[in-house]
């Protein structure tokens, strides 16, 4: 009886016994509306089911989110791979290197759009110009530059550039008209076209298969805390099966504009078509494109300095945590 006694104390203890807290994630990412899966992560409580608990921080650019990152301020980033493959050859704007800095999700394919102003209607109007980018060496430049290149313009000859921060600097200064064009993430694109600013390229388009955003992190961190890296993968996957689902579409307007509330529902629900696009949208199941990493160390390859022949993916692609979340 004694027996029977103490082990219906035991199990009642572990009926009453409250859940682990969620582990605290410091998470940094570039402001903008391909944020989406994470705000559903948030608002739907994926991320507390699956054990964390997101601390987000806006980054102003890419050499202050990956010198935070490669110091320990933040654990996750949602950047482009580039940066990371940057930081971790050498070839970063900060002057600090990444040695493990890895990818451990995908993302989206960047979503990058090449916008002008208005009195721009196509790539020769460029010449003479300016043109912004985040960073010279890291992020989406060498996109942009590639794809002036095969508009038929040179950098220095033909155009000049200049460093204007992450993608919601560069918008305010195009809409200022600081600069004649520049590299804008969706959904972006579509409030500059409704002011009359002229889209020139589509980056996928013109480039194919091409890995924009993805989740990365020092690889010694993400070993000490697996846990929390499948986790948050989990929780963003789901976040992107509950966006892709058409039920879903009205709701999932409303977190949009909750979190851009300059927002109007019109440009929503473009924004909708266009970042859960059926082929083109945010990466389903949080799949990286490895042939769209090789399309990022080819321009890496061409562009970048010191000069190195990078192309071999899986040197920046950690998928242990991946095939642990997907199980």
């Amino acid at each position: 009886m004694r027996t029977l006694a103490f082990v219906a104390i035991l199990l009642a203890g572990c009926a009453t016994r409250e859940p682990a807290p969620p582990k605290p994630v410091n998470l940094i990412v570039f402001p903008g509306g391909f944020n989406w899966p994470i705000w559903v992560a948030q608002e739907k409580g994926l991320f507390g089911r699956h054990g964390i608990e997101p601390r987000i921080t806006p980054t102003p650019g890419s050499a202050f989110q990956l010198t935070g990152l490669i110091e320990g301020k933040f654990d996750i980033a949602m950047t482009a791979i580039d940066n990371l493959i940057a930081y971790r050859e050498g070839q970063g704007e900060a002057k600090i290197l990444g040695p493990d800095l890895v990818a451990f999700m995908g993302g989206d394919n960047g979503f990058l759009r090449l916008v002008a102003v208005p009195e721009v209607k196509n790539f020769a109007d460029l010449k003479g110009k300016t043109v912004s980018v985040d960073a010279l060496t890291t992020g989406y430049a060498f996109v942009l530059f590639e794809l002036l290149e095969r508009g038929g313009l040179q950098r220095d000859r033909d155009y000049q550039v200049e460093r204007a921060g992450g993608v919601m600097q560069r918008f305010n200064a195009l809409m200022e008209k600081k600069h004649a064009a520049t590299l804008l993430l969706s959904p972006f694109e579509v409030q500059a076209e409704a002011r009359g600013y002229t889209r020139l390229a589509d980056a996928s388009t013109m480039l194919g298969a091409y890995q924009g955003l993805v989740g990365g992190a020092r690889k010694s961190w993400a070993d000490a805390n697996r846990d929390a890296v499948v986790g948050y993968i989990r929780a963003f996957s789901e976040a992107v099966d509950w966006l892709y689902e058409g039920k879903n579409r009205d709701e999932a307007v409303a977190i949009l504009r909750k979190n851009l509330p300059a927002m109007s529902e019109q440009a929503g629900q473009t924004a909708y078509a266009v970042l859960l696009h059926p082929r083109d949208g945010f990466q389903r199941k949080a799949r990286i494109d490895l042939e769209g990493v090789r399309t990022v160390l080819r321009l890496r390859s061409k562009y970048a300095e010191p000069q190195k022949s990078l192309t071999d993916p899986a040197r920046y692609y950690d998928d242990s945590f991946y095939r642990t979340a997907m199980r």
